[in-house]
């Protein structure tokens, strides 16, 4: 009710709704708490505080720059707004998330038990439904054509902003997998259906800006949340705690194969979102002069190839994963494959955001004599939307492939640990992929590619995503059995070739290509993996 700037008002009158997503929650918890339910009630505050952190960082746009804010809730300019002004609403919004994040702490600390858990369902589908509506939280949360408002993508925008969709979209599985993890039903139950309420209090307000603003629209990402949380929130009122099977095989085997399937299917659908995004066009034009000159916008990417080669990759074993004798052993290779199609799709999408880019800034050039609107629109082309859904389905086929490997690891029990004379080509493989993916590998001249410690840009996600998955992989590893390990191993030198192998693949379409001293370390890497997956594949099970 309370402007948070001077500069800009609310786009739409807004504060009705905006009362009812902030108190229902708190009134629902009240009630728990006084009709004879703390759990409940101390869920629900526990399940509102875990997106606190994102959703403090997120506010602290508008004291740093509120004109690059897009929250038409609270703030939309109707003039060009030069500077940043934070108004007492702002206060409060700060004050209002420090609060909840000590009623947090609070209920914590009420409920914090020794007991151990009790086998819960829905432990695999929930954390796999937060995972879908954080990736909703990280597209543009509403369309506009009003040109005071910019509406973009989380990675595409202001440093606050991205901090706090990211710390929104890590904070989502994390409290999913902890509220799981409660002792008590109660506690569970209240704990995501208050991480719904407050996934619904970022979600909603940009959907109602979409419908009740004529230059606003609805975009898909914020609609994507609001479905996953709804679903969340109606598993947390069914029966939580899994009954005893009369057999292993009655709570075993039928899981195992709807797992894999699912799996399988999802790596397939990855690697076919990717071969249409390498061929589709990755910008598309529209003539606003019908007197304009046509404009090839092609934008061919010259990663395009890299993104074809990385869905051959992901398909092969994806195929594999279907077929129940290489199923166990293709699993692995596909959990860490997916990484390479983030790889290889971050590269495409930067050609064909900085194409669109480009091109609206030189647009001009093709206007009528006299005129000051542009003669071309660009926009992003069906290449780069599937490309982006590729990268969607591949974080959607990681967490299956993650799902399929737990109930694999139940299905065969804890195997014997790794020994600890195979820590040393482990950690060796770990600390040359960190300087392998850190550095270019390959140059041309007049080009600086992307990196991890300078010129950080889109690509540069997609190469911090595979070290982590290929680092990670090694880690895993030696908590594995030998011929798991040997797998996953195998998987992350496969996706450190993947890698060396943009030097022919990218560097041959920019011309005048030489290796640089990533590709070297590159193959360092792969021969010290395939090393410690040769020795782990000739260890036996104790």
């Amino acid at each position: 009710m309370v402007p948070v700037s001077p500069a800009a008002g609310p786009g739409f009158t807004s504060w009705p709704w905006l009362a009812l997503l902030a108190l229902a929650p708190v009134v629902a918890a009240v009630w728990a708490a006084v009709a004879g339910k703390p759990g409940l009630g101390a869920g629900l505050v526990l399940g509102l505080a875990a997106l606190v952190p994102g959703r403090l960082v997120l506010d602290l746009q508008f004291a740093v720059n509120g004109p690059l804010t897009i929250r038409p809730e609270l703030y939309l300019p109707d003039r060009f707004v030069g500077g940043s002004a934070v108004g007492a609403g702002f206060w409060l919004l700060v004050a209002g998330h420090v609060l909840t994040g000590a009623a947090g702490v609070l209920a914590w600390r009420a409920q914090r038990r020794g007991e151990e858990p009790e086998r819960r369902r829905w432990r695999l589908l929930v954390p796999l439904l937060a995972v879908v509506a954080a990736v909703g939280l990280l597209t543009a949360p509403v369309l506009s054509d009003n040109g005071f408002l910019l509406a973009r993508a989380a990675f595409e925008g202001p440093w606050p902003a991205l901090g706090g969709y990211l710390l929104l979209a890590a904070a989502l599985p994390l409290a999913a997998v902890v509220a799981l993890a409660a002792p008590s039903d109660h506690v569970a139950r209240g704990a995501l259906t208050g991480l719904t309420a407050a996934a619904f209090g970022v979600a909603v307000p940009p959907v109602l800006a979409g419908l009740l603003r004529p230059d606003l629209h609805v975009a898909w990402g914020p609609v994507v949340v609001l479905l996953a949380t709804t679903v969340t929130a109606g598993l947390a009122f069914t029966r939580l705690t899994e009954k005893t099977a009369d057999t292993e095989a009655d709570l075993k085997l039928p899981g195992l194969f709807w797992w894999r399937l699912t799996t399988g299917l999802l790596g397939l659908v990855t690697a076919f979102a990717a071969v249409i995004g390498t061929f589709a066009p990755q910008v598309a034009v529209t003539a606003l002069n019908p007197g304009a000159a046509p404009v090839n916008a092609s934008a061919e990417s010259p990663a395009r190839w890299f993104l074809l080669t990385a869905a051959v990759v992901l398909a092969v074993p994806a195929l594999g994963v279907l077929i129940p004798k290489m199923a166990a052993v293709a699993r692995p290779v596909l959990g860490l494959a997916w990484a390479g199609i983030v790889l290889a799709g971050t590269a495409v999408l930067n050609t064909a955001l900085t194409a669109a880019e480009a091109g609206n800034l030189a647009g001009f050039g093709g206007a009528a004599p006299g005129a000051a609107a542009p003669a071309f629109t660009y926009d992003l082309g069906a290449g780069a939307g599937w490309t982006f859904a590729a990268l969607v389905l591949a974080v959607l086929a990681a967490l299956a492939a993650v799902g399929t490997g737990v109930v694999e690891r139940e299905d065969a029990g804890n195997g014997a640990e790794q020994a600890k004379s195979l820590l040393a080509p482990f950690v060796a493989g770990g600390v040359l992929a960190v300087a392998a993916f850190g550095l270019p590998v390959f140059s041309v001249p007049g080009y600086v590619a992307p990196g991890l410690w300078s010129n950080f840009d889109t690509p540069s996600w997609g190469l911090l995503t595979a070290l982590v998955v290929v680092v990670g992989a090694a880690a895993l590893a030696l908590r594995s059995r030998p011929k798991p390990a040997a797998a996953l191993l195998f998987a992350a030198a496969l996706l450190t070739a993947l890698h060396a192998a943009e030097l022919p693949l990218v560097g041959g379409a920019l011309g005048d290509a030489s290796p640089a001293p990533g590709f070297w370390l590159a193959l360092a890497t792969v021969g010290v993996l395939l090393g410690a997956a040769g020795m782990s594949a000739g260890r036996r099970t104790s």
